[in-house]
């Protein structure tokens, strides 16, 4: 609960700023903020603290999820002065709706109720609303914002009235109680109220996951949306979906397997062929990310899908290794298309000449996305597929890892670009912070991949 009530002030700090036109001092002051909250959100470990009739809980896989939330979130930030040195506008409005949108998001991963579910997800979605259309003169940024905002708005509604029917039939919003009425009626079969309102659950949990087929907004919305904010999207909006998505389904269907479980598979499968294959077609580089992480989230359903006492630990290790490539990813994109004015791969050609480091950085992030070892990412599927394996799903595992094999041709577009290709002769220019906060990232991939024990086996 502190970290929900630190993030909430810390927005409410920066409001404050805007109003007294002390800019410089925003940056520094979310900085600082969400150090503070993720201090607050440790200090959680181990507690199991629950508020308000266990409508909020804060056990170790909520703590765990939400602290890469804010790092990610932490990550973002660090690159937010580079990105807006040229805007005079005052920038605490989007800033702010940054932090509510973080507010959301935890929401999302501690809920023990449907009513903090939906809570959580609305707030996170009025934001994203908002920053999607925040470059107001770009036709493109409106363009992605009314997209977003009509799907969004119809998705709400099937979750609003999947949880109605939810709790129609169990008699409760209470995650507990859901699953003792599962439970009571997984021998006969759950009532047709019931399944109706679990796949009205799912197809709003996927809309903001962009699972196959509710994926269709995302490659516009992510090509729309200022590059800075697309990170945002793709890395704390996915990960909090996931793990909403996660959470329900561990703590209302543990080992009681049944049509949700069908429907699941389904939905990862097609969402790791189709993400895949699609971005092998991409021209440019925002829209090869965008057909990635639709692929990744096919990835994570794994977890879902095979729950295991397992499953959390490898969801946490993936979430955090592919947000940090994401974001790591993103950061040479705003260098890229800074230069350029665009990011297509032909503008990346020969950037391994005149920028050496960060071509150097670039390929870390998509080696991990595609889970070359000894990076992050290799370990991260590793241990989801292991998990997967150890439930049966060999054939699950199979495509999966069928999909990763995929994934290397549009992975190394960019790669065989800045290496094989002749120089443009244009060369990106980042400040010294910009440059240290790439070298961080990129570190922490290599970390990670090379001792991933200090992450597996704390949930």
């Amino acid at each position: 609960m502190s970290t929900i009530i630190s993030l909430t002030l810390l927005g409410i700090l920066v409001l404050f700023l805007g109003i007294l036109k002390q800019k410089r001092f925003l940056l520094p002051l979310i900085l600082v903020g969400l150090l503070v909250s993720l201090g607050f959100t440790l200090a959680d470990w181990n507690t199991a603290r629950s508020y308000y009739s266990q409508m909020l809980v804060f056990d170790n896989v909520a703590v765990a999820f939400s602290a890469v939330l804010i790092f990610s979130c932490f990550l973002i930030f660090s690159f937010a002065a580079h990105y807006y040195q040229g805007v005079q506008r005052p920038l605490d409005d989007i800033f702010g709706v940054m932090i509510f949108a973080l507010v959301g998001a935890v929401m999302m991963t501690s809920f023990g109720n449907l009513i903090i579910l939906f809570l959580g997800i609305e707030t996170l979605s009025i934001a994203l609303y908002v920053l999607a259309g925040s470059h107001k003169e770009a036709i493109t940024s409106n363009e992605a914002t009314l997209k977003y905002f009509l799907l969004g708005s119809f998705l709400s509604g099937f979750l609003l009235f999947g949880i109605a029917l939810i709790y129609g039939s169990s008699g409760s919003f209470d995650l507990h109680s859901i699953y003792l009425f599962v439970a009571e009626h997984a021998r006969e079969g759950l009532p047709p109220l019931f399944r109706a309102g679990l796949f009205l659950l799912i197809a709003g949990l996927a809309f903001k996951i962009a699972i196959v087929p509710f994926h269709f907004w995302a490659p516009d919305v992510y090509e729309g949306t200022p590059t800075l904010l697309t990170a945002f999207m793709a890395s704390v909006v996915k990960t909090a979906s996931i793990v909403a998505m996660f959470r329900f389904f561990s703590q209302t269907m543990y080992g009681i397997h049944g049509i949700w479980e069908q429907t699941l598979w389904v939905l990862a499968v097609l969402t790791i062929l189709l993400g895949n294959l699609t971005g092998i077609y991409q021209p440019n580089l925002k829209r090869m990310l965008a057909y990635s992480s639709i692929s990744h989230s096919g990835y994570m359903m794994l977890a879902i899908v095979a729950f295991a006492s397992s499953s959390a630990n490898a969801l946490l290790l993936y979430t955090l290794s592919y947000s940090i490539a994401t974001i790591l990813a993103f950061g040479v994109l705003i260098l890229v298309r800074e230069a350029h004015g665009n990011d297509y791969f032909s503008s990346m050609n020969g950037m391994a000449r005149k920028n050496p480091l960060e071509a150097f950085c670039l390929t870390i992030a998509l080696l991990s996305l595609t889970g070359i070892p000894p990076l992050a990412g290799f370990f991260a599927k590793y241990l989801l597929f292991a998990t997967a394996l150890g439930e049966g799903w060999l054939w699950l595992v199979l495509i999966a890892i069928a999909g990763s094999a995929i994934s290397v041709e549009y992975y190394f577009k960019p790669i065989i670009a800045m290496y094989l290709k002749e120089p443009t002769g244009v060369r990106l220019n980042p400040d010294t912070p910009y440059r240290i906060n790439l070298i961080f990232m990129t570190l922490i991939l290599v970390i990670i991949g090379l001792l991933p024990v200090f992450l597996n086996g704390i949930l």
